[in-house]
């Protein structure tokens, strides 16, 4: 999955331990939506979500 520069730079504010988790998780969200790549605007919705849980 490619992440854009953007995204991989809010990735890095979650804490380590819970990154690759979290990176999981929002690969698998754009795979369910049919997307090659992920951009700052998915990776803000995808946060949401799961702010909501």
């Amino acid at each position: 999955m490619n992440w854009s520069a953007e995204a991989e730079q809010s990735l890095k504010e979650v804490p380590f331990f819970v990154r690759p988790a979290v990176r999981r998780r929002i690969e698998s969200m754009a795979q369910e939506c049919q997307l090659e790549s992920i951009d700052s605007t998915f990776y803000a919705e995808a946060r949401a979500k799961f702010a909501k849980r």
